[in-house]
């Protein structure tokens, strides 16, 4: 008899509730919700309710199904756990690979990871590295200072005097708007020949230095040509520390002035658009310019502060914050009559990017209205600086306010708060053309320390929000050799294209007097730098022996990695540091918090921690087990540390040295041994230095196999220890092909594929032609089931994964929605039964009292075969070839996977909520997708009832597409244009405001990209170039339940009966339920895709900032500091004769090539 026809709406035993949307009703929180880890508390009558409905659901004297009983079901469940262990037991030979292992005793030795001797040995061989690094720097900066001391001024050099290589002068003569294309190449200019070196990744010449100048200076100024005079006499010191230590790379001095010389020379890497490189902002310049700073920018928005000021304004305190680092700490507010903070920060936070990208966005939002209130601004901005109670630099303390003009000098606030020991400097900005009386500004910078700047127009913004950082320079200068000090910093993207690295940085000092008897100079000539790849700090760390889920990271005072495997930044700005903490980096927890605290306080610890740790392919959550052991890197601001599982304690190391056992096994390494032994594919390690590497898996063999007929395993110019290891597996996974899977016929239970893959870099796949469907990676240890399967005891199930949205799968076949759905809609196509599912397991392998797992094996499972015999298991039927059982009429039966597959849903979940396999057959090409994809009610069920647990974090290194500009065909943002009025008023034409504009307009020609949208389009092309971006990654993962469950839906007239079990030693969850009666009951769906996100609330973080610790040495104060040099007036009074002719210039399509403007500081006159 049929099953008891069920229609949407019609009435069923159970609580008395009209149908409703989900979660309106029910008892089950919503997706967002929160609960406890052992599930939401439920009524008695709701826990009852499943066993009071299930003799309820057959109508007496009529035949009927009913929900399976929990007996059954667990029945089932034992069913698909034998079947299950029973192929793996037969197939996967992990009994017989531990033989293999025995019987080989005699090839290999078993060698012991010591974490402390491994963490010590590790942080001595970077500080040693680095010492190298330190004394090159030492050279450098005494020479510079010596040079510079020995040079004499001259005030009529000439730039044809000067000889020397413009890193940018081929990419300027490849520029058809440039100079040097009309009239070719100076004459001063070399022209160099560059060869391909690997060590740089670029085309050098090692017999010169090239020299940068940022494109807003002029080369021909005085200035430059004498910094250019005296730096060049560097050339020798770099060559000479080459010649001492042949590793160097990237030697820099970034000059105060601007100018950058680097050794060796190459050509510059100039960007799409517009150079803005200006060495003074990069980040090792600004951390070795200058000690930390506290600092308040405070911005005038009273209404005499036109839109065109204004926006000047905006542009300069962005400009301002792009010179703070992570060792800085500021605040931004707007004042009038009163003021208030700009964000929503209300007191000194990290400049962090993430800090200073929400005080940008901030600034944009500034209105100009009310009067002038300069005691409310500083009265803020004391404030702030006094404020004692939260983290800070604790160094130099400045107020930096930008203002058009005014006539309050505020003595008053400065006597309160500043005077007499003036430990807060004040630097003011007179901002856009005016006609105010500047001198109450320049009056507040010289009596409190600091510096008065003039901003008239757009051009005069770079230079002049960084010029203060020679002021703050001063203490350090007089300091002498105290402030000589070498500072690591984090690491940043090299300009040069070496990629992330850090740079040691020391300070050069002018060590010139003006005269006998006379005081020394205050003035910082720049700061030397020289870069170490992160990849040679790579190097200094064990590879293999850590096995596949032990690493080796270290971190900065800031608790930002400097080594890390998850440091794999998408896509990286030149102009900003790449700050990946700690916490950020793994799953942040209590015992990480305290591991990194102890290692920014530079201790040495050890601690075994249970903690979350995410697979590979960033779709699964593992608790596991690790051990942690730190020691601080002496003479630098980092600390390292090891991080080990407890299996990875001991390690293999082959040891082959009988040759003809070598050239045996060998022997299958070669492509004509792989129909009978199974296709080997090799991990693509550095085996030997000559081995060309390759993506391609078959090229690299082949390149491997070339090259071993030249070497043999135990050359110098090899890895012994890898190639050895290498060898050995290959001969070890060959008899187990010979021992097991050679006599067994894997379509007997319906494999795919067996499969073996080893620490030493071997991954055998049998037979040879499923190899042809083998997408796993060849490097054993970046394979995502290699890694979980030592991290899991039992079978790790792993289905094939599927990335984006689906359709939901149809329940109820109707005309409109077919059971199985059209072709073009099935992500999966199951042709030729290539669609398998990984099941691996590790091989636990004890040697004493010494347990390792050097090994995985595994099947892969044919998902067709497999779904039909998941539901012969999950029925009750006793084995497959016995005919379904029917019930005939007047009796009473339990409903099962295959016979009532139209009303039951059956489904094997992996732990982390994938779909394995399914009884309903329109949902197999649903395989590998997220359950909630599939069944969105069921899945909040399951996780509600704490079958699941949710884990949220953020990915702070993805790479998203940029973003379609939004004001195309508009004029450019913040430009005064004037009316036709204007044009016809003569006094216009001689007005500030005329003569801002023409700035305006004559600087656009320059900085263009100043008018866009965004500034930082400047070093790329925004319609191809991918920006980092912030994504909100969701796992699930196993819950605190594990015994068989039943449990109902509860939606009214629409809900569900389900029961969901573990299976024993597998990864995977079984769940039984009754297909939805309608659509009325539709649950909150869970996501788990990852997706673009703000990030965590930056308001919130910075109430509960992460411990850190700022550089152990501050230079802010100096009782002979010479203070009288404070910024001076200057006018510009526009010529009516030049404004009218360049205009007319303008109207006439004519635009003139002005020179740049020479931005640099009158002081600099050496």
């Amino acid at each position: 008899m049929a099953v008891p026809a069920r229609t949407c709406g019609a009435s069923r035993p159970g609580p008395a509730q009209t149908a409703c949307h989900w979660p309106g009703c029910g008892p089950q929180p919503g997706p967002g919700a929160r609960r406890p880890a052992s599930g939401p508390p439920r009524p008695l009558w709701l826990l009852l309710s499943p066993l009071l409905l299930l003799p309820l659901l057959a109508a007496p004297g009529a035949s009927a199904y009913s929900f399976p009983q929990q007996h059954t079901m667990q029945h089932w469940a034992r069913r698909l756990e034998q079947e299950v262990d029973g192929v793996m037991r037969i197939f996967g030979g992990v009994q017989q690979l531990r033989e293999i292992y025995k019987d080989n005793r005699n090839l290999f030795e078993v060698q012991e990871n010591e974490p402390q001797k491994l963490v010590e040995k590790v942080a001595g061989d970077i500080e040693s590295l680095l010492d190298r690094k330190v004394q090159a720097l030492k050279r450098l900066a005494d020479a510079a200072e010596n040079f510079q001391k020995a040079h004499r001024w001259q005030d009529n050099i000439k730039e044809e005097d000067i000889v020397y290589y413009d890193a940018k002068a081929d990419a300027e003569l490849d520029d058809p708007e440039s100079e040097d294309v009309e009239r070719g190449f100076k004459a001063s200019t070399l022209r160099l020949d560059f060869i391909e070196d690997p060590n740089f990744k670029n085309k050098v010449n090692y017999s010169y230095t090239a020299v940068q100048i940022p494109t807003d200076i002029y080369k021909g100024s005085t200035v430059i040509l004498n910094e250019l005079n005296w730096t060049e006499a560097l050339e020798n010191v770099f060559m000479e520390n080459r010649r001492q230590d042949p590793t160097l790379l990237w030697q820099v001095f970034g000059s105060a002035t601007g100018v950058t010389r680097y050794y060796p020379a190459t050509p510059w890497r100039a960007p799409k658009k517009i150079d803005l490189y200006d060495v003074r902002r990069r980040p090792w310049y600004i951390q070795g310019a200058s000690s930390p700073k506290d600092m308040v920018i405070i911005v005038d928005v009273s209404g005499s502060v036109s839109g065109l000021t204004l926006k000047l304004m905006k542009t300069s305190v962005c400009e301002m914050l792009d010179t703070l680092s992570d060792d800085d700490y500021v605040n931004v507010a707007s004042f009038n009559e009163k003021a208030q903070p700009v964000s929503c920060f209300t007191h000194l936070v990290q400049a962090n990017v993430r800090n200073k990208k929400v005080f940008k966005e901030a600034v944009q939002g500034m209105v100009a209205k009310g009067t002038t209130g300069y005691k409310a601004g500083f009265e803020y901005a004391f404030d702030q600086l006094q404020n004692s109670n939260i983290t800070r630099a604790n160094c130099n303390k400045m107020i930096m306010m930008f203002t058009d003009g005014g006539e309050d000098r505020v003595q008053d606030v400065f006597e309160k708060y500043n005077w007499p020991n003036r430990t807060v400097r004040v630097f003011t900005f007179s901002v856009g053309q005016h006609n105010y009386d500047v001198t109450p500004l320049q009056w507040m910078a010289c009596a409190n320390k600091g510096y008065y700047f003039e901003i008239p127009s757009i051009g005069a913004i770079r230079i002049n929000t960084q010029e203060y950082l020679d002021v703050l320079g001063r203490p350090m200068v007089l300091a002498g050799k105290e402030a000589k000090q070498v500072q690591w910093t984090n690491v940043y993207e090299d300009a040069l294209g070496l990629g992330l690295v850090v740079t040691g940085t020391l300070p050069v000092f002018n060590l010139t007097q003006d005269g006998p008897g006379e005081k020394k100079n205050q003035l910082i000539l720049g700061v030397m730098g020289i870069d170490v790849a992160l990849n040679d700090i790579k190097r200094l760390t064990p590879n293999y022996t850590l096995g596949a889920n032990g690493y080796v990271f270290a971190i900065d005072l800031n608790g930002y990695v400097l080594l890390h495997p998850n440091l794999k930044p998408q896509t990286t700005n030149f102009r900003e540091p790449v700050t990946l903490d700690f916490l950020d980096a793994e799953l942040e927890d209590e015992n990480k918090e305290e591991i990194r605290r102890s290692m920014i306080d530079g201790n040495k610890g050890h601690k075994q921690i249970r903690t979350l740790v995410k697979s590979l392919d960033e779709r699964y959550i593992d608790e596991v087990t690790r051990n942690y052991t730190w020691v601080p890197i002496r003479s630098t601001n980092y600390s390292l540390g090891l991080v080990l599982p407890p299996y990875s304690t001991f390690y293999l190391q082959a040891n082959l040295s009988d040759q003809i056992l070598q050239v045996k096994y060998f022997e299958f390494l070669l492509p004509s041994s792989f129909e009978s032994e199974g296709h080997v594919f090799i991990a693509p390690r550095e085996y030997c230095k000559d081995l060309n590497a390759s993506d391609n898996n078959t090229e690299f063999l082949k390149n491997f196999i070339e090259l071993m007929e030249k070497v043999t395993p135990d050359s110098k110019q090899c890895n012994n220890f890898l190639l050895h290891n290498l060898i050995l597996d290959t001969g070890i996974t060959q008899q187990l092909v010979e021992r097991v899977w050679r006599d067994q016929d894997l379509n007997t239970y319906s494999l795919l594929a067996v499969f073996a893959a080893t620490d030493g870099g071997i991954t055998r796949v049998f037979p040879n032609k499923a190899a042809e469907d083998w997408t796993e990676n060849p490097e054993p240890f970046n394979a995502s089931f290699y890694r979980r399967s030592l991290d899991n005891h039992g079978y790790v199930f792993k289905p094939p994964h599927q990335d984006g949205e689906c359709p939901p799968s149809v329940p109820n076949p109707t005309p409109d929605f077919p059971t199985q759905p059209p072709a073009l809609l099935r992500p999966l196509e199951l042709e030729n039964d290539t669609v398998g599912i990984l099941v691996s397991t590790a091989v636990e392998l004890s040697l004493g009292r010494r347990t390792l797992r050097p090994a995985v094996v595994g099947v892969k499972l044919d998902l067709e075969a497999w779904a039909e015999k998941f539901k012969v298991l999950a029925s009750n039927r006793t084995h497959q070839d016995q005919p379904q059982q029917q019930c005939g009429p007047n009796s009473h039966c339990e409903m099962d996977c295959e016979v009532n597959n139209e009303d039951l849903l059956c489904v094997l979940i992996d732990d982390g909520g994938f779909l394995v396999l399914s009884n309903q057959n329109h949902q197999w090409d649903q395989v590998g997708r997220f359950f909630s994809e599939v069944d969105a009610n069921l899945m909040l069920a399951l996780y509600n009832n704490s079958f699941y647990t949710r884990k949220e974090s953020y990915d702070y290194q993805a790479a998203c597409a940029p973003q379609p500009p939004g004001n195309l065909g508009a004029a450019p943002r913040g430009v005064f244009v004037p009316t036709v009025a204007d044009f016809l008023n003569l006094a216009w034409w001689t007005s500030a405001a005329a003569w801002s504009l023409f700035q305006q307009l004559l600087y656009g020609l320059i900085y263009h990209s100043w008018f866009q949208a965004d500034p930082a389009e400047a070093e790329g092309s925004p319609e191809t170039r991918e920006s980092s971006c912030v994504m909100k990654q969701t796992q699930y993962y196993f819950g605190s339940v594990n015994a068989s469950y039943n449990a109902i839906i509860d939606c009214g007239n629409c809900s569900r009966l389900f029961h969901a079990q573990r299976l024993t030693n597998t990864n995977l969850l079984f769940v039984v339920a009754e297909k939805p009666l309608c659509s009325q009951c539709e649950a909150g769906r869970l996501l788990q895709k990852e997706t673009h996100s703000d990030g965590p609330e930056q308001c919130e973080l910075v109430q509960r900032p992460r411990y850190r610790r700022g550089p152990h040495i501050c230079f802010d104060y100096n009782a002979t500091e010479d203070t009288s040099d404070c910024g001076r007036g200057a006018s510009f009074p526009p010529s009516l004769g030049v404004l009218v002719s360049l205009q007319l210039l303008l109207l006439l399509g004519l635009p003139p090539r002005p020179q740049p403007q020479v931005l640099v500081h009158a002081s600099r006159r050496l």
